[in-house]
């Protein structure tokens, strides 16, 4: 199913939700998390072994569908590999560059027979579509290769900082976004924005592609609850990288009478709430989204997505969220 099918569905539950009174919309917490995705730790040297096997197997496939056309190439895989593992193994840093310069020759050396391989399919392919497939395989992986060999000059043989965004952390799932997590912990996969109800329902999900800041989610996320509603919660309480006066501005604007973000950073309590009382009220109900994502994690397995792809790994965050929707509503209409 589709993530948009799923997307639907869960909408369908909410309303039903607010049918049997079990949520009113009137309050919501905002909160993000990340998901990752289903990679190996994206070391280089693993990423250049990963070119080599996966070019190497698509060659191969080449040369039983062209014969003797498919240009002459020669196996690397276990030079490859013992370069690898020397990389791992290395006892200073003069071996490991040493490793790693030989790792590079042998991946730039298939990935010019990848290449040849590629033109010989589009140019004697004949139509077949199983050619134009592998060729468009082989194209796709030989760019991501490519990208591979170039980060890891810059960055083991020069001693460059490759920025984020030009980073490839996996050939099979390219998609992946490299998030910084409070400065401490690095993650690979993608950021989530959830609004949780008083319910404790997920009223709505947004997977995001990089890594926006906090701060320029809060306005979206109301205006997409304002979509599902026809008006703007009565109540919202944000984690502290939401705050900002720009974003009280424009919240209270929308008609949300109180908006609590846990940390205030120069803006008055009396600005964004009636009374210090409904704040610190806010301020605990927003702490009880920590919980849910908890749950969704440790039960729903949004901790980590095992679907392949960008269009699934939208689907399974959506499934997760889906399920525990499910759950929650069933519960309430037990007792």
């Amino acid at each position: 199913m589709r993530a948009e099918t799923l997307e639907s569905l869960h909408r369908t539950l909410v309303a039903m939700a607010v049918t049997h009174q079990v949520e009113t919309g009137d309050q919501v917490r905002v909160d993000t998390t990340v998901v990752e995705s289903t990679i190996h730790w994206p070391a280089d040297s693993e990423l250049l072994w990963d070119g080599v096997r996966v070019l190497t197997r698509h060659l191969q496939r080449a040369r039983s569908l062209l014969g003797e056309r498919c240009p002459a190439f020669s196996l690397r895989l276990r030079r490859a590999k013992r370069r690898r593992l020397e990389v791992l193994n290395a006892k200073n840093r003069k071996a490991r560059r040493r490793a790693y310069r030989d790792l590079l020759r042998v991946t730039e050396e298939v990935t010019r027979w990848a290449r040849q391989a590629e033109q010989t399919l589009r140019q004697q392919g004949g139509g077949d579509p199983r050619h134009a497939s592998l060729a468009a395989g082989l194209d796709r992986f030989i760019r991501l290769t490519e990208r591979v060999i170039e980060q890891t000059r810059r960055r083991v043989l020069d001693g460059e900082s490759v920025p984020a965004g030009e980073k490839v952390v996996s050939l099979f799932e390219d998609h992946t976004d490299i998030l910084r997590k409070d400065r401490r912990e690095t993650l690979y996969g993608h950021k989530i924005c959830l609004t949780s109800g008083a319910s404790s329902m997920i009223l709505d999900c947004l997977v995001l592609e990089g890594n926006p800041a906090d701060s320029s989610l809060a306005d979206t996320m109301i205006e997409r609850q304002i979509d599902l509603y026809g008006r703007a919660p009565r109540q919202a309480a944000f984690d502290g990288g939401f705050t900002s006066k720009a974003n009280l501005a424009e919240l209270k604007r929308r008609g949300v009478e109180d908006v609590a973000f846990s940390k205030r950073r120069g803006i008055k309590i009396c600005d964004m709430t009636r009374n210090p009382r409904v704040y610190q009220q806010l301020r605990h109900f927003r702490a009880g989204i920590e919980g849910v994502i908890s749950w969704l994690k440790r039960v729903f397995g949004l901790d980590r997505c095992t679907w392949r792809s960008l269009p699934s790994f939208r689907a399974y965050v959506w499934g997760s969220i889906l399920s525990f929707n499910l759950l929650v509503l069933a519960r309430d209409l037990l007792a």
